[in-house]
């Protein structure tokens, strides 16, 4: 189930501030939807995971469009 946080933050990495704070609530809501975890003080460490989680696909998403937009400005760089 890691990865599905990676993705929530590939495709919500444009806004990255939102992506995080989002990534802490649906988590640790899934986790208990899912019956992985009950309401209990572990839960706030599967939230922090979550949030890690989500920063790696957000800082992946950052740095494509880091490039992009580079390749944009200057299609032919010259020396």
């Amino acid at each position: 189930m890691i990865p599905t946080m990676i993705v929530f933050g590939l495709v919500l990495g444009r806004w990255w501030k939102s992506a995080l704070v989002a990534s802490a609530v649906v988590w640790p809501a899934l986790l208990v939807a899912s019956g992985t975890m009950g309401l209990s003080a572990n839960l706030l460490g599967g939230a922090l995971l979550g949030v890690l989680n989500a920063a790696v696909g957000v800082t992946a998403h950052q740095g494509i469009l880091r490039v992009v937009r580079r390749i944009r400005r200057d299609p032919h760089p010259v020396g």
